[in-house]
């Protein structure tokens, strides 16, 4: 397959500069393409390579949490940034399953929008306000995290928190993934507040036992905290600074 009609295909995301799902998609991209050009959303590198692309462009943006919203803005920052001329942006979340499916996605011109004549986005909307929330979720998503599994274990944090009815909502849980928290060697890890209370999840099962039993039901975990002796950690070494 080729990127025809497009001159380039630009895939952007969190931790696309690193861990095992970007470099199984980098294989897949270059299998299907010929090339694979990959950028971490969340460096400024990321506009830069948007900038210099040739154009017709098409902007895959494979953010974890992406909707019509998130996407509408994407298409205003390019278009704010003078880049917008020629460049199509489409949003899909970034797993192994959708893999399958990235030919088919590349195919579907009707949806690649376009970033010229974007409509404004509202000034009132979702992230220009503080969620409700009674506790607080901190998922690691740094390099040695991420290679563990980590931004597939977001995924599944936040379907199962929206499926129980407890994502950022009143007495709720907001939940947000974060750079390096240590210990790395016990992660991936997840810290929540205001208890204090460090957790290793080291796979889905530890994540559904995470929001069924302590977020939903209130129960204790003991058996994965990190941050006390005889969880997770083994050793019972405290990470807090």
């Amino acid at each position: 397959m080729s990127q025809a009609p497009y001159a380039r295909v630009l895939f952007i995301g969190p931790g696309l500069g690193r861990g095992a799902s970007a470099e199984r998609l980098q294989r897949r991209v270059e299998a299907l393409l010929g090339e694979a050009h990959l950028h971490d959303s969340e460096q400024d590198g990321c506009w830069q390579a948007i900038a210099a692309a040739p154009r017709p462009l098409l902007v895959v943006d494979l953010e974890p949490r992406a909707d019509a919203a998130h996407r509408d803005w994407l298409r205003e920052r390019i278009a704010e940034r003078g880049d917008g001329a020629g460049v199509f942006v489409v949003c899909a979340a970034l797993e192994d399953a959708w893999l399958d499916g990235l030919a088919a996605l590349l195919a579907r011109r009707e949806a690649h929008l376009p970033c010229s004549d974007v409509p404004p986005v509202p000034a009132q909307h979702a992230w220009s306000q503080i969620p409700p929330h009674a506790q607080r979720l901190l998922l690691c998503n740094g390099p040695r995290c991420t290679r563990k599994g980590a931004l597939g274990l977001w995924k599944t944090l936040r379907q199962r928190l929206k499926a129980a009815g407890k994502l950022e909502c009143d007495g709720g849980v907001h939940i947000t993934r974060s750079q390096c928290q240590f210990p790395c060697d016990l992660g991936p890890t997840a810290s929540l507040y205001p208890q204090g209370e460090w957790y290793g999840i080291r796979d889905e099962a530890a994540v559904i036992r995470l929001v069924d039993e302590r977020l939903v039901a209130g129960r204790a975990l003991p058996e994965l905290r990190i941050d006390e002796p005889g969880g997770a950690g083994e050793t019972g070494t405290n990470p807090r600074p």
